[in-house]
């Protein structure tokens, strides 16, 4: 395991919507989301926003494990997608019949054209290069310790953040020379970021699960965008921002 300050990175971001509930222009939906969902689940929600006029989709993106402590803190929330399991077992019954929608898996992303030389894992590791990675209380950190258990290779980390897309950002800022993300970021980040791919990779899959909450102020609404991301025009919407199947 690696043994370092964690970055005291956080990042909260709004989508549509003004209040929880609803406002005197209609209902709004709130969804808690693993940071790695941001470009699927804004699309998701612009859909069921068409799909159900006056509602509003108000997205809250994280790391996972962040979302799950405000949600057990009294976090207004109605749906909660994690990019793990064990985040949402932490809620235990707030957590209303969790179900799989996509998978993911890890890749390390550089610098556009890759100037370090990295082409593995362990290159993460070479003289001169800064990496950084996910806190190991996030799933993509929690990820990248079994990638290390499975290798036995530690990776020096620079720091280690509290989202993947805070591990990202430090890459496409040039605070960072590589970072270990999802391969959905990384697709997502375009040219913005050269891709490092490695076999050892393939052996570590997260599943995402989804659910509405226990007492959540809009179930019903929250039950109708769970069945939307699950349906076929939520899987497509993933399976375009490069999710794996459930």
């Amino acid at each position: 395991m690696r043994r370092l300050a964690f970055a005291a990175v956080a990042a909260m971001v709004f989508g549509a919507g003004c209040a929880a509930g609803s406002t005197d222009s209609g209902p709004v939906l709130d969804v808690s989301a693993a940071a790695s969902l941001k470009g699927a689940f804004t699309a998701i929600a612009e859909e069921f926003e068409k799909r159900h006029e006056g509602v509003a989709v108000r997205l809250s993106f994280d790391g996972s494990s962040t979302l799950a402590n405000q949600i057990e803190q009294g976090a207004p929330a109605d749906v909660f997608a994690s990019a793990d399991e064990k985040n949402m077992a932490k809620l235990g019954g707030l957590a209303v019949d969790p179900r799989t929608f996509a998978t993911n898996t890890l890749v390390i992303v550089t610098a556009p054209g890759n100037p370090k030389g990295i082409d593995s894992f362990a290159d993460l590791n070479k003289p001169g290069v800064t990496t950084v990675v996910c806190q190991s209380a996030q799933p993509c950190g929690a990820a990248t310790d079994v990638v290390e258990k499975n290798t036995g290779i530690t990776v020096a980390a620079a720091s280690e953040e509290q989202s993947v897309g805070a591990v990202l950002t430090k890459v496409t800022t040039g605070q960072a020379d590589a970072g270990v993300v999802y391969v959905t970021d990384a697709a997502a980040a375009g040219d913005t970021v050269s891709t490092v791919t490695d076999p050892v990779f393939a052996g570590v899959v997260n599943a995402y699960p989804i659910a509405t909450l226990k007492d959540a102020p809009d179930a019903g609404l929250g039950s109708e965008f769970v069945a939307l991301v699950l349906g076929p025009d939520g899987q497509r919407i993933l399976r375009d921002a490069g999710f794996g199947s459930p």
